[in-house]
């Protein structure tokens, strides 16, 4: 019986954090990390689902009766599959066997991994015919609705469209997007992963939010067209919030509306090939979202500040929503294996942790192997 086995990355964000729901500009990119779905018709209508690394099994009786599961792995799967009995007619079950080796909880979006996967493989097993953009929507309508996580689009685009040595610009008020190429040479880039949970993230994610939304109110007094912090400068922030400057919601605003230029900008280094500039802005990244933000936490501070002033570091910043995960960071190849010697046993000295580290390239996204 035929058997289709699918690859498709986690990701990284280069430049462009916590400003996709302010209708910003992201910088992803497809990561050598990926989840491996091999996928084969059944005669019956059954769904027959493997976690190989687990390892763990789960059998659905039928494919038009999906529902949540206590076994949570299960769910980023059987979201997608729902997505699909929605738009289309299965002709039978199947059997799905999934592993992955992109690592969970770092910030490197292991569940979009696994959601693109699943769908570039259903869509390719029963020739359904949807575009790349309509499966990245599918696969995150899937976490809404399965996994409960209220994500942007950001994760499954960059696993779906990634392109070797290349970042995407994603314009995420209109879901535009171009290539950039990021021509590493003699550097590579390194994640340090701080070992600590997400624990105030959702939280805090959703009290961002909001603080944006009032910083908006407060400009659309003076500046009724703006709609967005996208469409916000520095002047007009500070014409309408004058008086409160020192201000959470100041603070915030100003933050995001200086990271969507900033990552429009750092296109630009990269197509002069200027990685010194783009490793600048990382830094000033970080200093935004620790300062202004307020997403970092200590054990992120700790990892940018440890490379900030080597010269072999170009830029360093935390990636993700914030209070954990990793830090990213861009690291002359010669002395990567110092850098990564050295960052450890400072980390393990100030925070009694033991630091786990990876090293990752650009690649594809979601292809057919």
């Amino acid at each position: 019986m035929q058997s289709i086995t699918i690859k498709a990355p986690g990701r990284i964000n280069l430049m462009g954090e916590h400003v996709d729901y302010n209708n910003g500009f992201v910088l992803p990119a497809a990561i050598n990390k990926s989840a491996i779905v091999s996928i084969s018709k059944r005669a019956d209508h059954q769904i027959h689902l493997t976690a190989i690394d687990l390892p763990d099994e789960l059998i659905i009786e039928s494919l038009f009766d999906l529902v949540v599961q206590e076994k949570k792995w299960a769910n980023y799967i059987i979201g997608v599959i729902a997505q699909f009995v929605k738009k289309k007619t299965f002709s039978s079950g199947f059997n799905l066997a999934l592993t992955s080796d992109v690592p969970i909880g770092a910030g490197l979006s292991s569940s979009a991994a696994i959601e693109c996967a699943v769908a570039f493989a259903l869509n390719e097993l029963f020739s359904f015919g949807f575009d790349k953009m309509e499966l990245a929507l599918m696969a995150q309508k899937a976490e809404h609705e399965f996994a409960g996580v209220q994500c942007g689009i950001m994760d499954q685009f960059a696993s779906i469209f990634g392109q070797q040595n290349h970042v995407l610009l994603l314009d995420c008020a209109t879901m535009e997007f171009q290539y950039f190429p990021l021509e590493l040479n003699e550097y590579e880039i390194v994640l340090f992963d701080t070992g600590v949970k997400h624990a105030l993230a959702n939280s805090e994610y959703n009290t961002r939010r909001l603080e944006c939304e009032a910083g908006i109110k407060f400009i659309q007094e003076k500046f009724p067209k703006v709609q967005s912090l996208r469409d916000a400068s520095i002047s007009m922030l500070n014409e309408a919030m004058g008086e409160t400057q020192n201000s959470k919601v100041y603070n915030r605003c100003k933050y995001v509306i200086e990271e969507i230029e900033r990552t429009q900008l750092a296109t630009q280094d990269l197509l002069k090939n200027d990685l010194l500039a783009f490793g600048a802005k990382m830094f000033e990244t970080h200093e935004g979202l620790s300062a202004l933000y307020e997403v970092s936490c200590p054990e992120l501070d700790l990892l940018v500040n440890a490379v900030k002033n080597n010269l072999h570091v170009l830029g360093a910043r935390m990636m993700g929503g914030g209070f954990g995960g990793c830090t990213i960071n861009i690291v002359k190849s010669a002395f990567v294996q110092q850098i990564i010697n050295d960052t450890i046993i400072n980390y393990k000295a100030k925070t009694g942790k033991h630091l786990q580290h990876y090293l990752v390239s650009i690649e594809h996204g979601a292809n057919v192997i």
